[in-house]
């Protein structure tokens, strides 16, 4: 593991210690938890992002069209 140092306005590391303290774990641990979720959320606003712009492009449409006609002529066989 690796040691990082930041800053935080007042407030925040208030805010961090108070937590903390209410939930009986290191600030350090509740930051770590914190980021990995803000990370996920970022991630999974990308993936639904691509989704999106995949939305409006007219060749991903026919080939996904096309293969979900191939995959539904395979069931019904």
């Amino acid at each position: 593991m690796s040691t990082f140092t930041s800053t935080l306005p007042d407030d925040l590391l208030q805010l961090l210690s108070k937590h903390a303290k209410q939930l009986s774990v290191p600030k350090n641990k509740l930051i770590e938890k914190a980021l990995r979720i803000y990370l996920d959320q970022l991630n999974r606003a990308a993936y639904a992002k691509s989704y999106d712009s995949m939305r409006e492009d007219t060749d991903l449409l026919t080939i996904a069209e096309e293969g979900m006609a191939d995959y539904i002529q395979q069931l019904e066989n």
